[in-house]
């Protein structure tokens, strides 16, 4: 009995992804790519620091290197060690755990690094807020240069946010 709702859910096609304005999309890759070249004189490296999220705001990053987006045509590059990133990207709610991980990342990479919170949960702790184990948000532990919001937000809000952070920081 089980078996049967189970595979007419799974058999119902998932509903379609939200159009893109492809000119827009293409406006938005050349002005971050500009600006990252100005500002940084090479591509703007991004190190994902999962803090516990559900996986929604790193599928969401992820998807910006798929051929939708193909985030090296805007300039971005996903690193794996801290030295090595210009931003830290954090999702999911601060725990109590995660803050030392945090503080070493943050230490790695050095004052050059930004700090930026992705999705609600990391901006204020979202769903998690109130719970024993979690602090709230990103920025109850560390300095946030950027927030962005939503759960989870889109991959062209990400690009946006990372477009401004640049332009904020110039010279």
């Amino acid at each position: 009995m089980i078996r049967r709702p189970l595979w007419l859910g799974l058999s119902v096609p998932p509903d379609p992804p939200e159009p893109v304005d492809a000119n827009a999309v293409d406006a938005l890759a050349q002005r971050l790519r500009q600006t990252s070249r100005r500002l940084l004189g090479r591509r703007l490296r991004l190190m994902p620091l999962d803090a516990g999220d559900c996986g929604g705001c790193a599928a969401e990053l992820t998807a910006l290197s798929g051929p939708l987006y193909r985030m090296e045509r805007y300039g971005l590059v996903i690193v794996s060690t801290p030295a090595e990133a210009d931003v830290l990207v954090v999702s999911g709610p601060m725990t109590r755990t995660m803050r030392h991980a945090l503080d070493l990342a943050l230490d790695a990479a050095g004052p050059a690094c930004w700090v930026m919170a992705l999705g609600d949960c990391a901006v204020d702790g979202g769903v998690f807020k109130g719970s024993y184990a979690v602090l709230g948000g990103v920025g109850n532990a560390v300095q946030v240069d950027l927030a962005i919001g939503g759960c989870p937000p889109p991959p062209a809000r990400i690009l946006a946010g990372l477009r401004a952070l640049l332009e904020a920081n110039q010279p």
